[in-house]
């Protein structure tokens, strides 16, 4: 199984922070048994969140979606999920109480817009100041500060997506002295001989340069490895 990532927020693509959703998904995705399938960085610009949240809902991916659900002007990723999912951006009265509860006297007016999310969403906790994510069409929208996001995605998997006994696994070999061009015979033979597998190459330069090589899947790898082994 594969999910996107999507990483919202100007300052990504600025520079002024430095992204770590990629590499602390792709570890947690791993070690569920999946995998993280593509990542999108994008800027705070509705017209192309719109755009983006509403290709993969009707494609009908699994997507963590990082950034943008705050209360302030720059914050758009809430009404863009809805207007991608086709449906009403309405106050949860759920989402409400825990803004109210966890901010008495001042959750009005600008904390209590976290609350209004995509009809029909359910929420996910927010360990660290109880204003709750949402989900809606297998598309989970999470705060962008890690401290928040990385405990509730990893609360959306536990919940939602348990561990995959028959994950693929990745067995690989390194190759020294030769070149991607000079193994290419082995390389598309092991292809045609093992296709429900992927077969892949990377070359490695430096002092001790080689190509590892390898196969991800499940069904019959150790034998695909055997193979390649003897090849």
């Amino acid at each position: 199984m594969k999910f996107g990532l999507m990483v919202i927020g100007d300052e990504i693509l600025s520079g002024r922070r430095r992204d770590t959703h990629v590499e602390w998904f792709r570890h947690i995705l791993q070690d569920h048994g999946f995998s993280l399938g593509w990542v999108q960085i994008l800027p705070d610009d509705p017209e192309l969140l719109i755009r983006q949240i509403r290709q993969s809902m009707m494609a009908g991916e699994k997507v963590f979606s990082c950034g943008g659900i705050g209360a302030t002007p720059d914050d758009h990723t809430r009404q863009c999920a809805a207007v991608a999912a086709g449906v009403p951006l309405v106050r949860n009265s759920e989402a409400a109480a825990l803004i109210e509860k966890q901010f008495p006297g001042s959750a009005r007016p600008h904390r209590i817009r976290m609350a209004d999310l995509p009809e029909g969403s359910e929420l996910i906790p927010n360990p660290v100041n109880n204003v709750a994510g949402f989900s809606i069409k297998e598309h989970y929208f999470l705060p962008g500060f890690p401290d928040m996001s990385h405990p509730m995605g990893q609360w959306v998997l536990d919940r939602y997506y348990p561990p995959d006994e028959h994950a693929p696994q990745t067995l690989s070999l390194r190759v020294y002295g030769a070149s991607e061009n000079e193994l290419m015979p082995i390389l598309e033979k092991l292809t045609g001989d093992w296709p429900q597998l992927k077969l892949f190459s990377l070359p490695r330069m430096g002092e001790e340069s080689f190509v590892e090589l390898g196969f991800t899947g499940s069904e019959e790898i150790d034998a695909a490895f055997h193979s390649l082994q003897q090849a």
